[in-house]
């Protein structure tokens, strides 16, 4: 009995697979990577019921192959044809077909002989998977843990939390089957957790990487402006992203920064040096202003006691007038300049053009005294 359903069965589905197919990718969502060719012809006429072979495809079946995706051809999970041009493709390479120019009594019998010795199913097993070749974007990243950052201009190590999204393009579709597509699947998402860990983790070890190579040149506050230079420093991490094109096939084509947050810790270390540089502003110049006016003391002291020496006989400049109306501003005047006016405010008393007590009172006012 087990014989002859099985005879009937070869018979059955040996008719039903004659039908030639129209094969074309099913619709890619933004992160689909690859996914499982449509018969398309399953749906005219033939009905759900069917009783064709899902993975056989008869010679003269037709692929429609999309703008950016590759098609690949497997046997038995063996690798048999690419299609890498976009385009309407004639399929020569499946089982002989009645309606194909085949001959009408050479298929059906080939096909019964060959299906009987499996109770009535086909030894043969072919799946067209198509690839996504276009960006997929928008893969989300978040640091799990603080990025260390040491800024240049605070010289210390600052805590960091980053948030962004970054996106890749398969690049050698073969190498992507073959490489980073387990066996036997057929659909692939960056949404699976497994593949989403895998590469979400590696890019975080690449950003990582970027941070602490841009550290000595770069303030925490420009990295968020910085996406083009991060993005290229990450792809350049030979040991996780860099190489992805060689490893899987696709490569990094943009890591966008939507946010930068320094840790509670670290924004208490930039206020806390913020305020000191207020402070030590405000107080900079005190030592400077000290000896100024130690300077001047002595200076001053030294006139009293000395005098000026032999300076009777020197020129007047045109700027006399200038110096006989000094103002208080000259208090902040440079010790070298306070020394030259008050050399010149001696040679007018000793030229006669001040008094005793005009000299006395400008070179207190120069001086500051």
């Amino acid at each position: 009995m087990g014989v002859l359903q099985a005879f009937e069965d070869a018979v059955v589905s040996t008719f039903a697979d004659q039908w030639k197919e129209v094969v074309t990718a099913g619709p890619f969502d933004e992160h689909t990577l690859a996914s499982p060719g449509i018969l398309k012809t399953r749906d005219n006429g033939r009905g759900a019921n069917n009783p064709g072979s899902e993975a056989v495809i008869s010679n003269g079946s037709k692929i429609y192959v999309p703008e950016n995706t590759a098609a690949f051809i497997f046997n038995h999970s063996t690798l048999e044809n690419i299609i890498l041009i976009p385009g309407d493709y004639e399929f020569l390479d499946g089982d002989k077909s009645v309606f194909n120019n085949d001959g009408f009594i050479s298929p059906i019998t080939e096909q019964i002989k060959k299906r009987f010795g499996f109770g009535g199913i086909t030894p043969d097993y072919k799946q067209i998977i198509f690839v996504n070749l276009r960006e997929i974007r928008n893969i989300r990243f978040g640091t799990a843990g603080p990025q260390i950052y040491h800024d240049p201009a605070y010289g210390i190590d600052l805590e960091v939390h980053a948030w962004g999204s970054f996106s890749i393009r398969i690049t050698d579709a073969e190498r992507f089957i073959l490489n980073f597509v387990p066996p036997h699947v057929t659909f692939c998402s960056v949404d699976e957790p497994k593949i989403n860990r895998q590469i979400v983790s590696e890019f975080l070890q690449s950003f990582s990487v970027a941070l602490n190579s841009m550290s000595s040149t770069y303030r925490v506050s420009q990295l968020a402006s910085l996406e083009n230079e991060i993005t290229t420093r990450i792809a350049k991490d030979s040991v996780n992203v860099g190489s992805w094109k060689e490893r899987f096939g696709f490569e990094l084509v943009k890591a966008t920064i939507n946010s930068i947050e320094l840790s509670d810790d670290s924004k208490e270390i930039v206020r806390q040096y913020a305020a000191k540089k207020v402070n030590l502003s405000a107080y900079s110049d005190i030592p400077q202003r000290a000896s100024d006016i130690a300077a001047q003391q002595k200076i001053a002291r030294g006139i009293q006691n000395n005098g000026f020496g032999n300076m009777g006989g020197m020129v007047l400049g045109m700027n006399m007038a200038q110096t006989l109306n000094m103002n208080a501003g000259a208090k902040t005047l440079s010790v070298d300049k306070q020394l030259e006016l008050v050399t010149k405010l001696k040679a007018a008393l000793d030229a006669g053009v001040l008094t005793q007590e005009e000299y006395d009172a400008k070179k207190k006012e120069v001086l500051g005294l």
